[in-house]
């Protein structure tokens, strides 16, 4: 195999661990090409195992992308959320929803750049403890501390239940319908009591400064942007996709583009929703 080929073997692994620890398709895909750059500098015939070797390269990448990006992060203007994941409905899903959820982003979101690292490659990459302590240059005891607390943060937002992807396609298909003809009574039924609204704007696009939690918060919020013609516009393009794992929609008009991704609550309404705005989380979106 040439080194070319070794390396493309493991670029879709390499991007899907970049996606979950920076939040970005866009970023993931730089750490890919600096991964493969760094393959390029190596002495790959000296190297007993690539894909190891691929893994512990990106996951360090994205470490120092991550202590870099604290001070710009914390002067991020009003919610945060990861760049959309879209795939397109014709295709097999990629990836599992619950490890794409938006939801399960935002909890990695609150793990230390260390636990998220640990959490993932063990978790969810399956590696085992001395391959990650050689990763991180920490002891095989540290790690599995690190590892530990990091599953007591995102324990919460790993859902409990099965949910299908027909359930959430009808929650999502309603909602959209709903939204658009203004029917506020049938929105609150699709709604849970506690569901949050999360929009993302970053200072470029049209986002409520806050989060909106409860029923009567989210649809106050919605009953607005109705009124201001900003989801209710008969002139809007919407196409739906597989946003984050499950189906959600891309909805364009004269004034930009935006995604909305869906997570429900496995009782048949809607527990979360999250809305992105910010063009430059959107420039790879394409369509409708």
């Amino acid at each position: 195999m040439t080194e070319a080929a070794a390396f493309e073997a493991e670029r879709p692994r390499i991007v899907r661990l970049a996606y979950r620890m920076l939040g970005s398709m866009a970023e993931a895909q730089d750490v890919a090409q600096d991964a493969w750059l760094r393959w390029r500098r190596a002495e790959v015939g000296d190297i007993a195992d690539p894909a190891a070797w691929l893994v512990r390269t990106a996951t360090r990448l994205c470490l120092d992308r991550l202590r870099a990006e604290q001070t710009r992060r914390a002067a991020y203007r009003g919610p945060w959320l990861p760049e959309p994941l879209i795939e397109d409905l014709a295709q097999d899903p990629v990836e599992r929803a619950e490890d794409v959820s938006v939801a399960f982003l935002l909890a990695l979101e609150r793990l230390s750049p260390l636990e998220r690292a640990v959490f993932l490659l063990h978790d969810v990459f399956d590696t085992d403890y001395p391959a990650i302590a050689e990763t991180l240059q920490r002891s095989e005891a540290a790690c599995r501390q690190l590892a530990a607390r990091a599953r007591d943060h995102v324990k919460d937002a790993r859902p409990r239940y099965a949910v299908s992807q027909e359930e959430v396609a009808r929650l999502a298909v309603a909602f959209m319908a709903a939204a658009r003809e203004g029917d506020m009574a049938a929105l609150s039924a699709l709604l849970a009591e506690d569901a949050v609204l999360i929009s993302d704007g970053g200072g470029k696009g049209k986002a409520a400064l806050r989060p909106m939690h409860g029923r009567d918060d989210v649809l106050a919020l919605i009953r607005g942007l109705a009124w201001r013609n900003d989801w209710a516009d008969d002139t809007a393009d919407v196409r739906l996709a597989r946003i984050n794992g499950y189906l959600g929609a891309i909805v364009s008009n004269a004034d930009g583009r935006w995604t909305i991704a869906f997570q429900p609550d496995g009782a048949g309404r809607l527990a979360a929703i999250y809305v992105v705005a910010n063009p430059d989380k959107l420039a790879a979106v394409t369509g409708p």
